[in-house]
Formats: C-alpha cells, sequence, structure tokens
C-alpha cells in the first residue's frame, strides 16, 4: 500500500453503520479533513466532497452518482489534454489507448487503493467490503503498473468514488479544468506513459492483430463455472489457451495472454521451431506453407502433400476445407485445416495447423 500520503487515517466513514445522525456527521467531517489533506486542497464547499463519498445504500445523504458522472467526462478531458500536449506526434488512435489506460476502471480503483480513498466511502453495504477488500489485498502485491486485467476484479465502485472526487473538485473551482488537474495529476501517478503501454500492450488487440496479419481466424468463447467467467482462444478451430476469472473481461485479457505467449514462445528447446513458428508474419498468402516446405527440407523430410478435403457452395461464394500430410522418419501426420474463401488460404491454414501439431508433438 502507498504510504506517501503521509496522513494518519482517522475513524472512517466507510466503517458507519448507520448509527447516530450526531456520529455520522463527526466521521464524516473527520473524512473529510483527511481527503482535503491527501489532495492538498481545502474546499469552499465541503458538502460536494462529503457527497462523492456517500455511497447510494446510504439513505440519509445525496450519492456520489450525479458527481461521478461529471467526473467522468471531467477526468477524460483533463487527461486527454495532457496527453495531447505531452505527445505532439502521436495519432489519434495512440492518444486514445493512452487516455483509455489512464483513467480505466483498473487504472482509478487502484489510485483509490493506493490512497485509501475507499476508507472513507460511507455506505451500507456489506457486499461491497469483501471484493474492496479482495481487490486491496491484490494490489498490493503487485510489483509493477497493471494497465490491463490485474488478478482480481477491479471493483467498479472504487472507480466511481474517484471520479467523483475529481467532479467534487471540479465543481468547487468553478469548473476550472487546469486547476482540477492541478489538483488531481499526483493522485495518477502513476501516469501510464507511451513506454509502459508499449511494454504492456492490449493483448486482445494483440492476438486479434496477430491473426489478421496471417489469414488465421480467431475466436474467444467464453462460458461460466461455478461464480467464474471462462475464456478459450480458438485459433483456426483448434484451441490454444484459456483462463478464468470472476470478470469475464479479465477472463478474456487473461486468455489472450497466455495465447500469446504460446504463439510466439513456443516451449521447445528447439531453436528451429521456435524461430520457424515465430518468423510466419503473413506478409504473403503462400507464407506458412513457405516455412513449412523450409522445415520439411531442413529436417530431410518429403515435400509436403495437400489436398482439398471439402469444396462447397456455388462458383461465386465457393469454399476450400483442405488438408496437408507429411512423413517423417517416424511417423505420418495428417492436419485438416479451416473452411476458407480461396484454395491457397486454405492450404495456409492446414500449414499452420501442421507446423504448431509439430511444435507441440516435439516433432521438430
Amino acid at each position: 500500500m502507498d504510504k506517501s500520503a503521509g496522513y494518519e487515517i482517522v475513524t472512517s466513514a466507510y466503517a458507519v453503520d448507520g448509527g447516530g445522525d450526531d456520529d455520522d456527521i463527526t466521521d464524516m467531517a473527520d473524512s473529510v479533513t483527511a481527503v482535503e489533506k491527501l489532495l492538498k486542497y481545502n474546499f469552499k464547499d465541503r458538502r460536494l466532497l462529503e457527497e462523492a463519498l456517500t455511497h447510494s445504500s446510504y439513505t440519509n445523504s445525496p450519492s456520489y452518482h450525479r458527481l461521478a458522472f461529471l467526473g467522468d467526462a471531467a477526468l477524460g478531458l483533463a487527461v486527454s489534454n495532457f496527453m495531447f500536449l505531452e505527445y505532439p506526434d502521436l495519432d489519434q488512435g495512440q492518444l486514445t489507448l493512452l487516455r483509455s489506460a489512464n483513467v480505466s476502471t483498473e487504472k482509478l480503483a487502484r489510485v483509490a487503493v493506493h490512497h485509501s480513498l475507499h476508507r472513507f466511502f460511507r455506505r451500507n453495504a456489506a457486499d461491497l467490503d469483501e471484493k474492496v477488500r479482495d481487490f486491496a489485498l491484490a494490489v498490493q502485491e503487485e510489483e509493477d503498473t497493471v494497465v490491463y486485467g490485474g488478478t482480481v476484479q477491479a471493483p467498479k465502485v472504487l472507480a466511481d468514488i474517484v471520479e467523483s472526487v475529481a467532479a467534487a473538485i471540479y465543481v468547487d473551482c468553478q469548473y476550472d479544468l487546469q486547476a482540477l488537474w492541478v489538483v488531481f495529476r499526483d493522485l495518477l501517478e502513476p501516469i501510464v506513459t507511451l513506454d509502459i503501454l508499449q511494454q504492456q500492450p492490449q493483448p486482445v488487440t494483440m492476438l486479434f492483430e496477430l491473426c489478421q496479419q496471417n489469414s488465421w481466424q480467431v475466436d474467444i468463447k467464453h462460458w461460466r463455472k461455478e461464480e467464474k467467467d471462462v475464456a478459450s482462444v480458438y485459433v483456426d478451430g483448434s484451441f490454444i489457451a484459456s483462463a478464468s476469472s470472476e470478470q469475464k473481461e479479465n477472463a478474456r485479457l487473461h486468455a489472450a495472454k497466455i495465447a500469446l505467449d504460446k504463439m510466439c514462445h513456443p516451449k521447445s528447446n528447439n531453436k528451429m521451431s521456435v524461430d520457424i513458428y515465430s518468423s510466419i508474419d503473413g506478409t504473403e498468402i503462400e507464407g506458412t506453407k513457405h516455412k513449412l516446405n523450409e522445415l520439411c527440407i531442413k529436417k530431410r523430410w518429403p515435400k509436403p502433400s495437400y489436398r482439398i478435403e471439402k469444396m462447397e457452395g456455388p462458383s461465386h461464394e465457393r469454399k476450400y476445407t483442405c488438408s496437408v500430410q507429411i512423413k517423417t522418419v517416424n511417423t505420418e501426420l495428417f492436419v485438416s485445416g479451416e473452411e476458407k474463401s480461396r484454395v491457397r488460404v486454405a492450404e495456409n491454414s492446414a500449414a499452420f495447423l501442421m507446423i504448431r501439431e509439430l511444435i507441440e508433438s516435439k516433432s521438430l
């Protein structure tokens, strides 16, 4: 947990259980004072911060929802301004990724935990306690900046707290965006920079880009197992990897990470297999077939044999399924590819699956 805030946590409104009104006012007054100290900002209208720190389950006061709505937009614009000025040469797509990484639920939930904002959030919703506690413990164990999908689902309420506090400042500053950024920027540290984003690119996006480059069809299927969502990655119809999480998006992210690792860095002690597998870049439609042919030549195996296994549909919408057969020293391997709109692409699909089969069966 980040101790840099430099204040002692007082009796927290987060622990309020709906006691007497006087006690509630005292607790919230203490919380407002502590958060002001954290922010290094004194509110002109402290009721704004009280509202920002109040969950809808606490019926005695207005909740944070309206402020969170405003804070989402204000914080997004403040971060957009910063990224626009910080990276004058970046295009719209890269700027969008940077903004999203810095105002995502994952990021803002960690901001709430790092600065203990969740400890000042009054509510009467015991079901939130366990989720917040589990996430806070997971964040404590993280060594590096996590951009996409940590080990525990980030409770949205934590991100809402940060957005509502940002809105409270924004309104109190008479809607001065620059003043909001001056107050709030330190809370967002470490800001996700371009370097960090390049070190941790979005796994699902990377997976789809890799498969698109190589004319492979990727599919991520979801199903429930007890209380968790399971995501399974299939490439050209073959299972690659799976992962589970209470949050569907996290399961999808982790499954994509594992799939990328397997596809780009297959587990093999044979450097030839790694080089062949990772060098398929899809710049030519014959790329995968060519690599498989090279492999057979190096291994002194007969040339791969391709055959059309299935041809369906009218001439203008015809689909092909091709197979490839290889005779190695010890065995004969047969793999059928996925249905494609052209014969060469269908052969490319079969060649890719054959290469993966050879690597996974340790035939290289």
